[in-house]
């Protein structure tokens, strides 16, 4: 079953309304990582609530939100033990990452795989499966459905060990980066 996105909105009385609803808007399942996939739900820019939502969300200059601003997405990660095409290709993979996901596919490190930092503070929430996160320090967490992770602005990569695809909601919030604690 397809998944909805409902939007809320006001009337020019001011009463709420559904602005709009349909489904949910995916950049399609990307062909250098089967399984892998994105739905970008919603982003929002610095200030005010809009009085009349205008979709957002295609195509993006950037899925990454200004200081202030917001984006939700939902993603899938395949099990890592999936099928990588015969032809992999990092560089056509770097790319897709950049076409897809402008403003976040740029921080993938090339000599990291899967490693990423970005000026968010995130909000994760396991829906489906499960995935695990690692940090610089080569800390590892599994996290199951229903488990909740903030990142604050960390480097951090994500694998699902697992058999079955796991499926996480992030909201970032755009931030400004502060000085490292010594």
């Amino acid at each position: 079953m397809k998944s909805q996105r409902i939007i809320t909105g006001h009337d020019q009385a001011g009463r709420s309304i559904v602005a709009s609803s349909g489904p949910l808007p995916s950049v399609g399942e990307f062909r250098q990582f089967p399984g892998f996939a994105v739905e970008l739900i919603w982003q929002t820019a610095p200030g005010p609530i809009p009085a009349h939502p205008v979709d957002p969300t295609s195509p993006p200059d950037s899925v990454l939100p200004a200081p202030g601003g917001s984006c939700a997405m939902r993603v899938t990660f395949p099990p890592a033990a999936s099928a990588v095409p015969v032809d992999f290709d990092p560089q056509a993979a770097a790319r897709e990452l950049c076409e897809r996901l402008p403003g976040l596919g740029e921080l993938f490190e090339a000599d990291a795989p899967g490693f990423h930092r970005s000026d968010t503070i995130d909000y994760g929430v396991v829906l489906e499966g499960e995935v695990t996160l690692e940090l610089d320090d080569g800390a590892r967490r599994l996290l199951r459905q229903g488990d909740v992770i903030v990142q604050m602005g960390t480097r951090h990569a994500w694998s699902n060990t697992g058999n079955t695809p796991a499926r996480l909601l992030f909201v970032m919030v755009g931030a400004q980066r502060g000085q490292a604690a010594a």
